[in-house]
């Protein structure tokens, strides 16, 4: 239990932006799938599978780029001037 609390606790930010995403897709998915079909029943259930599946994938999606992020937010000047051969 203390694992999960810790990992909600590392990410809660990411997963709150998931979860907003999550039910303004599955708000949108509705409203067009209902357009489509016709069908309220239908359109509610197709509506629930892709947004659940990008809701996961956005997660992840939102990770990497976090992690991007502090990469390039790690990069010395000094390490730039190994790499361009200023420094030998």
């Amino acid at each position: 239990m203390a694992h999960i609390q810790g990992f909600i606790s590392t990410h809660e930010r990411t997963l709150k932006k998931t979860l907003s995403y999550y039910i303004m897709h599955i708000t949108v998915a509705a409203a067009v799938g209902y357009a489509v079909t016709g069908n309220v029943w239908m359109a509610l259930t197709l509506s629930m599978l892709e947004p659940t599946v990008q809701a996961f994938a956005f997660f992840f999606h939102e990770k990497a780029w976090a992690a991007a992020d502090e990469r390039a937010a790690n990069i010395s000047p000094m390490s730039n001037d190994v790499e361009s051969g200023k420094i030998a």
